[in-house]
């Protein structure tokens, strides 16, 4: 069931993208340099693909929306399983779990395409 907006989910992503990149510091692993890194690449690469996604948030409007979940969903999959990828899930793991289970369940929820200035969405 998708009920999410493309609006809401492009204001998500650069809050999300923003919020992952200080995860470090915000929840205390800054001194973990594998974790901190996998915050820093998937928090400022999800930022750069919602800016160039077409949606009402994107600024180039290149990437096709459904290609922006796709990346959602497979980058939010490799993230969760990044700490056992990358040999941290020792000394930090909630933290990636959460952002990248949180990232696959809005790439199910959200609609495919955007609104268009009529109210309706544009054909599939």
């Amino acid at each position: 069931m998708r009920f999410l907006s493309t609006r809401i989910h492009g204001v998500i992503d650069y809050l999300w993208g923003v919020a992952l990149i200080a995860s470090p510091w915000l929840f205390g692993f800054g001194d973990v340099p594998a974790a901190t890194w996998v915050a820093i690449v998937f928090g400022a690469g999800a930022m750069l693909y919602s800016a160039v996604t077409a949606y009402e948030l994107g600024l180039l409007k290149i990437l096709p929306m459904p290609m922006h979940l796709i990346l959602d969903g497979l980058g939010g999959i490799v993230l969760a399983a990044s700490p056992f990828l990358f040999g941290f899930a020792d000394r930090v793991l909630w933290p990636h779990v959460l952002f990248g289970l949180f990232s696959v369940a809005a790439c199910l929820v959200t609609h495919r395409e955007p609104m268009l200035a009529t109210g309706r969405r544009e054909p599939a």
